[in-house]
């Protein structure tokens, strides 16, 4: 199933106050008098595709005016992904809601889904949505990359182009590492020289993130090491057994605290405690003796802690405040220097993975050009014999194709769709036909001869039989009936041909009441229809009549 356009409803947009339309699939006709209000639906949609508006399209006596169209998608359409990056709820039973709404006050809004989003992202879904052929509107086969895309359908070279894509980006991402690579050499080779000696000095220097509390303490502790053996010595003879000793004297209180212990025999606690002191006396000598003995006043011992301090404390100034940040920097360039090393290494062999690389580009890219260049030519005839049929009998039409100068995204080389109306005339790019008459009916040829490659599913094609005459009408009649096959196609159109040979029929009504003109759209069917198209004959005379029914007749 092809997308579709299931409903547009219209609200307060110039003439129209409010219109709800429901187009059926297939060949679309929209018919009415001049003036009446086509280009008002046409333009409806186009404000669903992106297209910037302002407060003037406000209807007369209303504050705001509003558009709302209701799509309905298979599961294959590209537009799901959209939605999906765009990080927009999903197309439930595969439809797609969009509304635009703008007020006097020159502000405007737009939903996909119920989500608010950007005229960016309608625009994008337009592009793969719908194709409007009129002046300044959606032409995607003006596009070379489109014409591409489209040769590539027609020659069914579609896995070619996806080989071609894989092959590219392969190499492309090789050439580019050894680009980087080469650009960044030198740099590199400073940058491992530098690493190198910081890497040496840090793993040299064998640090213990604890070392230097206890090295500051020694440190500290061999500086004063005189100044601590003379005040040791002093309190080792405080405490010794000199007469007037601490030692001495608490032997002597002892001695008392026993005899009055042994006099009164309460006073136990004083014998007790004086005994406690004497040991205590007696345990503190002894740590002197041992603190004493235990310093460290050689000079040598202090220069070598002095030595390790500094050299820490450079290495901090270096490479961090602490050694912790310090081991924690020669491990980071560690990995960086191997790391540099690994890309040398691998710039060395790289060169065999670029060859090979660019052999299989080379390979996949002269596949996709031989599909390309041998499907021109019958894409070429096919869309000559449709153009004929549209009133170009002797047009010329041909695929010229350019060679790039390096792969490109879509292949080593480009295509142009190239056009004369005429014989004689120098056939040229199809995006520089000047005539929108001949651009809207090349149009027309080219999504006949590709309908079951387009992957636009609703076409819109606004007057494209102006300055034709009713045989070529037909004909274009008929290549809207066999678009409508595959697509959904609306044709906004004068020539009653076109109209009959549609599948449905709709004709813009304007009404004036009062002061108020409004424009509505309405089906037309059986009896009604065959006036309409009478009137687009020209006449109310019954020859109009019998013509139209032939017409219909005809479809």
């Amino acid at each position: 199933m092809s997308a579709t356009l299931a409903s547009l409803r219209i609200r307060n947009l110039a003439l129209v106050e409010d219109l709800l339309w429901e187009p059926s699939s297939g060949c679309v006709a929209v018919t009415g008098e001049t003036g009446a209000g086509k280009s008002i639906i046409l333009g409806a949609i186009k404000l669903l595709l992106g297209e910037r508006a302002d407060k003037s399209l406000v209807r007369s006596g209303a504050d705001a005016c509003s558009v709302d169209g209701a799509f309905l998608l298979p599961a294959e359409s590209p537009i799901h992904a959209l939605l999906e990056a765009a990080g927009l709820e999903p197309c439930e039973s595969g439809s797609l809601i969009i509304r635009r709404s703008i007020t006097l006050a020159g502000g405007g809004k737009q939903f996909a889904n119920g989500s608010p989003c950007t005229l960016a992202l309608l625009r994008e879904i337009g592009d793969r949505l719908v194709d409007l052929h009129g002046p300044h509107d959606h032409q995607s086969l003006f596009s070379r990359d489109q014409q591409m895309l489209l040769l590539d359908a027609f020659a069914n070279a579609s896995p070619l182009r996806q080989t071609y894509a894989a092959a590219r980006k392969e190499w492309m991402q090789l050439d580019t590492e050894k680009k980087r690579l080469t650009e960044d050499a030198a740099a590199l080779a400073r940058e491992a020289d530098l690493l190198e000696h910081q890497v040496r000095e840090i793993e040299s220097a064998s640090l213990d993130s604890a070392e230097e509390e206890p090295l500051l303490a020694r440190q500290k502790a061999s500086a004063n090491g005189h100044r601590l053996a003379a005040i040791c010595e002093q309190m080792q003879a405080l405490t010794g057994e000199t007469e007037d000793s601490v030692s001495s004297r608490l032997t002597e209180l002892t001695r008392l605290a026993r005899e009055t212990h042994r006099l009164d025999p309460s006073a136990s606690e004083l014998s007790d405690e004086a005994a406690t002191l004497f040991e205590s006396a007696q345990d503190f000598s002894r740590s002197v003796e041992r603190y004493a003995t235990a310093l460290d006043a050689d000079p040598a011992q202090l220069e070598s802690i002095e030595t390790r301090l500094d050299l820490l404390q450079s290495l901090k100034r270096k490479y961090g405040a602490t050694l912790d940040e310090v081991i924690a920097f020669g491990t980071v360039a560690a990995t960086r220097l191997a790391t540099i090393r690994t890309r040398e290494e691998r710039g060395a062999g790289l060169d065999a993975e670029i060859d090979r690389a660019a052999a299989s580009l080379k390979k996949a890219s002269q596949k996709l050009s031989h599909a390309r260049t041998s499907s021109a030519p019958a894409l070429a005839k096919l869309a000559k014999k449709h153009l004929s049929d549209l009133g170009f009998a002797r047009a010329g039409f041909s695929l010229a194709f350019e060679p790039l100068p390096e792969p490109g995204p879509h292949g080593s080389e480009q295509v142009e769709f190239l056009f004369a109306p005429n014989p004689g005339e120098p056939e040229r790019p199809l995006r520089a036909i000047a005539s929108s008459g001949e651009i809207s009916r090349v149009m027309l040829a080219l999504k006949t001869s590709l309908a079951a490659q387009d992957s636009v599913p609703i076409l819109i094609f606004d007057e494209i039989d102006a300055n034709v005459g009713g045989e070529i009408g037909a004909k274009i009649g008929a290549k809207m009936k066999e678009l409508g096959a595959s697509h959904q196609v609306f044709c906004i159109t004068h020539l009653p041909q076109v109209a009959a040979a549609a599948g449905t029929h709709f004709v813009v009504i304007k009404d004036t009441s009062g002061n108020r003109t409004t424009t509505s759209l309405v089906e037309t069917i059986d009896a009604e229809r065959e006036h309409e198209i009478a009137r687009m004959l020209g006449g109310k005379a019954d020859s109009a009549l019998v013509h139209a029914r032939a017409l219909l007749a005809g479809k």
